[in-house]
């Protein structure tokens, strides 16, 4: 039985515990993508008791950037302040890794065109060139995130995304070798993988996938399970289950407990890699519960450290408590 103070080890890593500081973008970047110490100090705060933090969705390149305050991963001058946080982020005993995205159609900025695999209005279709250049970018990201000693890199497959816009057949009519059918909608999201696991080596490779668009005529939880055991075998070490264009808090599941969990059990049932749930997870039972049940094999919980970084510290000592009655 597994509960969420239990260690985890993966590829020679070891999570001190089960517990997730999930990727949340802040703001408190600078304008043109640095680490701030207010960053830092946001980082340091909640990583005391969690075994393992993922830093929040860094843009690879400036064509990629969501929105204006956001952390970049996008050339070699961010290498230096992202160092910086690696080690405060160490010191305080947490595994740390670098998610990485590539906006697409969601890029929010006046003075950028959104690229996308089909045009949607205000978006520019990407071309093939065009997207071997985005898939060097997140290789490089990557690169970057090493260099800075982190612990690994996370792949943003999710919320509508780029890699996640070329999974949907919501935002994805291509009639090339990257859209129509499943095998090609995984194609990008696999070059990525593929380029990425090139640059982390031995380090620890993650990917958000999004597990349902939650919309008629968008992907499946079936379909990530196909995606989910490629990646695994492309060599992905954790598998991180969110939603994918429906975004990380649907209105349908407005008030619901770990609304993800019942897609991450799916997505368990067909790799055997471990698992991150996630999805409005608020009361230390449910945490312990899900771990318990072996629904999953970590937990992300975000909105409750954001608000209280001492959230962690309470729900491994009331597991400590359950495991001593």
């Amino acid at each position: 039985m597994v509960l969420l103070t239990d260690p985890l080890h993966v590829k020679g890593f070891i999570l001190r515990n089960r517990l997730v500081l999930p990727p949340m973008v802040t703001n408190l970047a600078s304008y043109d993508g640095c680490v701030t110490d207010s960053l830092i100090e946001h980082y340091v705060n909640r990583a005391a008791y969690v075994g393992l933090v993922i830093v929040e969705a860094s843009y690879v390149s400036e064509a990629g950037k969501y929105v204006e305050r956001q952390l970049g991963a996008h050339c070699d001058e961010m290498v230096h302040g992202l160092k910086r946080l690696v080690e405060r982020v160490h010191e305080k005993g947490a595994c740390i890794v670098l998610q990485i995205v590539h906006a697409g159609s969601k890029s929010t900025l006046q003075n950028i065109t959104p690229l996308a695999p089909s045009p949607d209005g205000r978006s520019k279709e990407l071309s093939k060139e065009e997207i071997r250049v985005i898939v060097e970018e997140f290789a490089k990201a990557a690169e970057r995130a090493v260099l800075a000693g982190f612990d690994g890199v996370e792949v943003h497959g999710a919320h509508g995304f780029l890699v996640n816009q070329f999974f949907s057949p919501l935002t994805n009519k291509r009639l090339d070798e990257y859209g129509g059918v499943l095998e090609n909608r995984m194609r990008f999201p696999l070059e990525v993988v593929e380029a990425v696991k090139n640059e982390v080596g031995d380090r620890l490779l993650l990917y958000r996938i999004g597990a349902d668009d939650l919309i008629y005529g968008g992907s499946t939880v079936e379909d990530a399970k196909v995606l989910a055991k490629r990646l695994e075998e492309k060599g992905v070490n954790i598998i991180d289950v969110s939603g994918g264009v429906c975004g990380s808090r649907p209105s349908c599941f407005e008030g619901v407990e770990g609304y993800f969990i019942p897609y991450a059990r799916e997505i368990k049932k067909v790799v055997s890699v471990p698992v991150i749930g996630v999805g409005g997870i608020r009361s230390f039972e449910y945490a312990n519960r899900v771990l318990e049940e072996g629904y999953v094999d970590l937990v992300a919980v975000g909105r409750e450290l954001l608000n209280d970084p001492l959230w962690a510290k309470r729900a491994l000592d009331s597991a400590n408590f359950a495991k001593r009655i």
